[in-house]
């Protein structure tokens, strides 16, 4: 069940996507993004494969029809289906726009790792790895801070890089960061966020930018 920090930084993300788009949304965080979208003319994508992913109600879920963290979704008119190999087809021929992604930590330089936590077992890379590689561009979803209380936006990374392609956009509970000419820039603060705040909780260097 979602919360409200993560229902806000999906309701932000959603402003980051424009028309005609194929967006790719991870698990977690991301998949919050669609119910925030309020025009027919984006066009979600599932590395499972699928194009026309739309929300679905508990009445109508179709067991068969998921996403690739396996949770229930619904098709939009003239969605299609393909298997898995044409799917990544898609993301590695660079013919998805933006993908919307989960991560574990990011580093200054905004590479980020998502996929593995040594000495644990997590779900796993996932698409993750091409997503970088193929979509043009690369939005982050994450709480600013670990449940332990520390920062996620880090000098470097502690847990293994999934990619060394920088992001785009850094989209927390607490601020926007865009990486721009090899540096984070704070773009923006979410509501009743001051810039002591997001000082006090991030680790790597940033411009201010604000």
């Amino acid at each position: 069940m979602a919360n409200s920090v993560q229902e806000l930084i999906a309701s932000r993300a959603s402003k980051e996507l424009e028309d005609g788009q194929v967006i790719n949304l991870g698990i977690g965080i991301p998949t919050l993004v669609a119910k925030y979208v309020h025009t027919s003319n984006i066009f979600f994508h599932t590395e499972n494969g699928m194009l026309g992913v739309d929300d679905v109600n508990e009445e109508d879920i179709d067991p068969n029809l998921v996403n690739a963290g396996k949770i229930p979704v619904g098709e939009t008119r003239g969605a299609s289906f393909f298997n898995s190999a044409d799917s990544f087809g898609m993301i590695r021929g660079g013919h998805v726009d933006v993908a919307i992604l989960g991560v574990l930590q990011v580093d200054e330089s905004a590479r980020i790792a998502n996929w593995a936590v040594p000495g644990k077992n997590i779900i796993g890379v996932g698409g993750a790895m091409d997503l970088l590689v193929g979509a043009k561009k690369v939005i982050v979803t994450m709480t600013h801070i670990s449940k332990d209380g520390k920062s996620k936006i880090l000098k470097d990374c502690t847990y293994p890089i999934t990619s060394t392609r920088s992001v785009d956009t850094i989209i927390t509970e607490l601020a926007v960061f865009k990486y721009i000419n090899g540096q984070l820039h704070l773009v923006e603060l979410m509501p009743d966020i001051t810039l002591e705040q997001v000082i006090a909780n991030t680790e790597a260097h940033f411009v201010n930018s604000l």
